[in-house]
């Protein structure tokens, strides 16, 4: 189930905000400029699902997400449980960063932590199946994929360097809960 839970971001002991209720999600993130959908498939994913297979499943919802945003490529990433390069892949996402462009994620099966630094606030969004999320570009936020993680997303990028991230080189990642 999806999760919301919103900190002052210099209390990270004590949520301000806490809710597992989808409306009341998309409200909170829609109001701080965060696109939050839940997708459902239009043919059955299996264990052996292409990336082509995933992406057909979806194709509506991706074609609209790609004409509204101008995403010109989409791709399926892929994360097996047991991964032998898993803490080193976890790393790579848990700093503070932003982008120059969107980062916009649809999990087709696992899930993963958001964390938006937004104003004076951190959002911890956990985003599991059938979740789209949309960072905006420049927005303070650091990804927690858990530290056995086990997801399948669909990613959307508009240029072709794809995932390029900024550090902030602030160490708030390091204060607040992750994902286990």
């Amino acid at each position: 189930m999806s999760n919301l839970t919103i900190y002052r971001h210099d209390e990270p002991a004590q949520a301000i905000f806490q809710s597992a209720d989808f409306k009341t999600i998309q409200t909170e993130l829609n109001k701080a400029g965060v696109l939050f959908e839940q997708w459902q498939a239009n043919a059955e994913i299996a264990v052996e699902s292409t990336q082509a297979d995933i992406i057909s499943a979806y194709a509506d919802d991706i074609a609209r997400v790609q004409q509204d945003g101008g995403y010109q490529t989409v791709d399926v990433i892929s994360l097996a449980k047991g991964n032998p390069n898993a803490a080193e892949l976890r790393q790579k996402f848990l700093f503070e960063h932003t982008h120059s462009e969107d980062e916009v994620r649809f999990f087709v099966k696992g899930q993963g932590l958001f964390c938006l630094h937004l104003n004076e606030c951190v959002y911890q969004v956990l985003c599991q199946q059938g979740d789209l999320i949309s960072v905006p570009a420049n927005t303070q936020h650091w990804f927690d994929m858990g530290s056995d993680p086990e997801f399948t997303a669909i990613r959307f990028f508009n240029n072709e360097a794809g995932w390029v991230a900024n550090s902030t080189h602030s160490d708030i990642a390091t204060q607040f809960p992750i994902l286990d």
